[in-house]
């Protein structure tokens, strides 16, 4: 809707918004604007208050299965996140899993074990000078690295399980960081396990929540759009009286014709409600027994239905 040169209210074709639904069928604007009540549905000659609570059973009853359904969804998805986080991190925080191998370590040992040691990459020749000497019983020759990110290499060495302490101690003096790691054959297949079941879960579900998503906002937007009906009759009958006698009718100015379109409809309309009209023309009126500053209230029965919440995009 804008204005002509004569200043003039005009039509102007509504730009659809195409997001077809299973129980729509059509876009919504098209649904809109050839509403039709679902007489199947929510029979009319029913009382009032039946249609308002099996509208608000029918909206109910999808938030409850909403809230279930995606609970169990982003249970998943962040358990899944949760592991995912574990493999992104440097080679001092994140998980071996999918780096170290059995072949990597010295098992089963009784005097023997395999550590692993973060080593910056400046520092990688004073660590193949110095390992050895870093304290007693280290196995000649035993590094090797096994990983590498931009921050440094991941090496594996070999000493005696009673001069441990003392190696991680002269490790940290010279910026060598020694991983609490111990290979666990078992543990280390469960992760990946986990890891690669939380993935196909997810994936599992997805694809049914949202089909289900589809059909059910299909459902909550009939509903809602039933609501905006019921209250426009309510309202009409409630401010007007008996017996029924109003049209109901869709406007979709464009942001610039709003002021406009007010004025114009407060000029048509203001016979129905000369407070209400009065109050239009001068915002700042104080009407006795009347609290208008706080809501929208016109001459005539006016409800939003803002389609750009709706927005897919």
């Amino acid at each position: 809707m804008g204005e002509n040169e004569h200043g003039d209210i005009e039509i102007q074709p509504v730009q659809q918004q195409q997001i077809p639904y299973s129980r729509l069928k059509v876009d919504l604007i098209s649904y809109l604007t050839r509403f039709e009540w679902d007489m199947a549905k929510y029979p009319i000659k029913q009382p009032l208050k039946n249609i308002s609570e099996a509208l608000a059973k029918q909206v109910t009853q999808i938030e409850t299965d909403l809230k279930t359904r995606s609970a169990a969804y982003n249970n998943i998805k962040g358990n899944l996140q949760s592991l995912e986080k574990k493999t992104m991190g440097n080679l001092l925080t994140r998980t071996l899993a999918d780096i170290v191998h059995k072949d990597d370590f010295v098992l089963n040992s009784e005097y023997l074990i395999t550590l692993l040691v973060v080593v910056p990459k400046s520092s990688y020749i004073q660590w193949q000078k110095t390992y050895e000497s870093l304290s007693d019983m280290v196995v000649p020759r035993s590094t090797k690295m096994i990983a590498e990110d931009a921050e440094g290499g991941l090496f594996t060495v070999t000493l005696f399980r009673k001069v441990m302490d003392d190696f991680k101690a002269k490790a940290r003096e010279n910026r060598f960081m020694v991983r609490e790691f111990y290979f666990d054959e078992k543990e280390l297949k469960c992760e990946k396990e986990e890891l690669m079941k939380l993935a196909s879960d997810k994936k599992q579900q997805y694809g049914p929540l949202l089909r289900w998503l589809k059909v059910n906002f299909s459902e909550a937007f009939v509903a809602w759009i039933h609501v905006k009906a019921l209250r426009v009759f309510v309202e009409s009958v409630l401010r007007y009286g008996l017996p029924v006698n109003f049209q109901a009718m869709l406007l979709q100015p464009n942001r610039k014709s709003v002021k406009r379109l007010r004025e114009v409809l407060n000029v048509v309309f203001k016979h129905l409600d000369e407070v209400a009209a009065a109050s239009i023309m001068e915002p700042g009126m104080d009407i006795p027994g009347l609290q208008l500053s706080n809501q929208e209230y016109y001459p005539y029965v006016y409800f939003k239905i803002d389609l750009s919440l709706l927005d897919c995009s």
